[in-house]
């Protein structure tokens, strides 16, 4: 299984440097379009992707994770720090599931 970066052309740069593939986006089009094509990638089993780009297309993000058994998408923060409103596994987790989760 191959990883696959989508974020901010600092941090595709370093991904790149560790022999990750990866796509700098600017824009939620350019954003949808790169998760499409690593998902239409049969041995692409990781995503990583910066918070900020994921808020762009946040419905397309928890569509895969809901309903696709792979890749698995991980968001990391960006050069701006981490966000604030994010929800955490364990809330997204109640949310998918409708149970509380300790």
């Amino acid at each position: 299984m191959k990883f696959f970066c989508v974020a901010d052309e600092d941090t595709v740069r370093g991904f790149r440097l560790a022999g990750v593939d990866a796509k700098v986006v600017k824009t939620p089009d350019e954003a949808q379009k790169a998760i499409d094509k690593a998902v239409s990638e049969p041995d692409c089993g990781i995503i990583i992707i910066n918070e900020r780009i994921a808020s762009w297309i946040r419905p397309q993000i928890d569509k895969i994770r809901m309903e696709m058994n792979r890749p698995l998408i991980v968001e990391i923060p960006g050069p701006e720090g981490p966000q604030e409103a994010r929800k955490s596994m364990r809330e997204f987790v109640q949310e998918a599931v409708g149970i509380s989760v300790c």
